[in-house]
C-alpha cells in the first residue's frame, strides 16, 4: 500500500451522515441509532475494529441503507480487508449512486487487489476532477502503481511530475515519484541495451555509468571506445578529462591531471567554444599557481559566455589572489546578480570588498548573505552527509585560510 496518511477525507464526508439518517430512517429504533452512534464515535477515533462490529450489526438491521455500506467500506480500507471494501462499496453505489468520493474509494481498494484495470477509471477521476487536495493526492499515489502494473511507464512519470508541483514539500510523494523516475531511468536504458547494444550511445552510457560508481579505468576505456568509433564526437574528451580529474582528488597523482589538461585540450581543439574545457584547464592554472593564465582563461570563458556563472566566481578568485581586489569586484557582483545562492561568490565578494578598502554596508551585506547561505548548506550536509557533486564542471571552493 502506497498511501500512509489516514483516510480523513472518506470519514469526514460521512461522519454526521449515519447519525442524521439512522434518527430520521432507521427502523431499528433505539439499537439502531446506539450502533450508529457508537461505530461512529469509534470510526473517528480510528478504533477500526470497534466501529467495524458496530456497523456491521447496523447494516444487518438496515441493509438498504447506502451510507452504511459506504462506512463499511472505509472500515474495511483502513483494516486492508480490501475484498470486503470493494463488495461494500460496490453495494453502496447500487443502493445510491450520487453517494461521493465512492469512485475513488473503490479505485483504491482494486488497486490494493492488484486489479490495476479495473482500478484505472476511478483514480483517474479523483485525481483529474477531485478538488479535495487529500483525495487528489492519494488517488495519484494509487495511480503511480498503477500505471506502473499495467506497464504504462511514461503515463506514470507524468503522474509523478503533476503530484511532484502539487505537493512539491510531501516526503512521501517525493519517495513515491523518486523510485518512479528511477524505474523509468533503468526501463529506458534497459532498452537501449536491448535494441542497440554496440551503438555509441550504449558506450557512452556505459562509460557515465562506470563514472557514477567511481569506477575510473572502466568509465575511461567506455568513452575511449566511443571515440575509437567516432574521433570528433563532441564531449567525449571532456567526459574522459572529468573522469582523471576525478581520480585525481583521491589518488593525488600528478599525471592524472596531466592527463586531464590533454583531454581538455583535445575537447578544444575539436570544438573551441567548448567552454566547460576552457574553465577547467584555468581552474586547474588556478590550483596550480598560474595565476596570470588562469586570469587569462577565465576572462575568455566569460567573454565567450555572458552566463557562465562559476567562472566569474573563477575570475574574481584569481584577481583575489593576484592582489587585484578592485578589479575581482565587477565580476563577483555579476557572478552573485547570475546566481544569488552560491555562497563562494558572496564569500570573495565580501573579501573583495573589504581588501579594496569598501568595508561598508555593501560589504557587510555580502558577508551576511554569506554566511546564511554557508549555515543553509552546512547544514544539509550535516543531516545528509552528501555534498553536492552535481555540477558539471569543477565548482569553486572556499579557501578557509582566506578571510574577508
Amino acid at each position: 500500500m502506497v498511501c500512509t496518511r489516514k483516510t480523513t477525507w472518506f470519514v469526514l464526508a460521512l461522519m454526521l451522515v449515519v447519525p442524521r439518517m439512522m434518527m430520521a430512517q432507521a427502523g431499528g429504533g433505539d439499537a439502531a441509532a446506539g450502533y450508529a452512534s457508537a461505530g461512529q464515535q469509534a470510526l473517528a477515533a480510528g478504533r477500526y475494529g470497534e466501529a467495524q462490529d458496530n456497523f456491521e450489526k447496523l447494516a444487518k438491521m438496515e441493509p438498504g441503507v447506502a451510507e452504511i455500506h459506504a462506512t463499511l467500506g472505509i472500515i474495511y480500507f483502513k483494516l486492508r480487508d480490501y475484498d470486503s471494501a470493494v463488495r461494500e462499496i460496490r453495494t453502496a453505489q447500487k443502493l445510491k449512486p450520487a453517494l461521493p468520493k465512492l469512485d475513488s474509494l473503490l479505485g483504491m481498494s482494486l488497486a490494493e487487489q492488484g486489479k490495476f484495470h479495473d482500478a484505472l477509471p476511478g483514480l483517474e477521476k479523483g485525481f483529474k476532477q477531485s478538488t479535495d487536495t487529500e483525495v487528489k493526492r492519494m488517488c495519484g499515489l494509487q495511480l503511480l502503481r498503477t500505471y506502473t502494473g499495467l506497464g504504462r511507464d511514461a503515463d506514470a512519470v507524468m503522474t509523478a511530475l503533476a503530484l511532484n508541483k502539487l505537493y512539491p514539500q510531501d516526503a512521501e510523494i517525493l519517495y513515491q515519484t523518486g523510485r518512479i523516475y528511477g524505474n523509468y531511468a533503468f526501463l529506458t536504458m534497459q532498452r537501449l541495451h536491448d535494441d542497440a547494444p554496440d551503438s555509441i550511445w550504449m558506450l557512452q552510457a556505459q562509460g557515465e555509468a562506470y563514472e557514477s560508481q567511481k569506477d575510473y579505468d572502466g568509465a575511461i576505456a567506455a568513452f575511449q571506445r566511443v571515440l575509437n568509433v567516432s574521433p570528433n564526437r563532441p564531449g567525449i574528451h571532456y567526459r574522459m578529462g572529468r573522469v582523471y580529474l576525478r581520480r585525481f582528488t583521491e589518488t593525488h597523482e600528478p599525471k592524472d591531471r596531466e592527463a586531464a589538461q590533454e583531454q581538455f585540450r583535445a575537447e578544444l581543439q575539436g570544438d573551441p567554444q567548448n567552454g566547460n574545457a576552457a574553465y577547467e584547464l584555468a581552474q586547474i592554472d588556478y590550483d596550480l599557481g598560474n595565476l596570470e593564465q588562469a586570469a587569462q582563461g577565465f576572462q575568455a570563458v566569460v567573454s565567450r559566455h555572458s552566463g557562465f556563472e562559476q567562472a566569474y566566481v573563477g575570475l574574481g578568485g584569481v584577481l583575489l589572489e593576484s592582489q587585484k581586489a578592485s578589479d575581482a569586484v565587477a565580476p563577483l557582483k555579476r557572478a552573485v546578480a547570475l546566481d544569488p545562492n552560491d555562497e563562494v561568490a558572496w564569500y570573495r565578494l565580501a573579501r573583495s570588498l573589504r581588501q579594496s578598502g569598501q568595508a561598508n554596508e555593501e560589504q557587510q551585506k555580502a558577508m551576511a548573505e554569506f554566511q546564511r547561505l554557508h549555515a543553509i548548506s552546512s547544514s544539509k550536509v550535516a543531516k545528509t552527509g552528501i555534498l553536492n557533486e552535481a555540477s558539471d564542471v569543477t565548482p569553486q571552493q572556499i579557501d578557509d585560510t582566506k578571510q574577508p
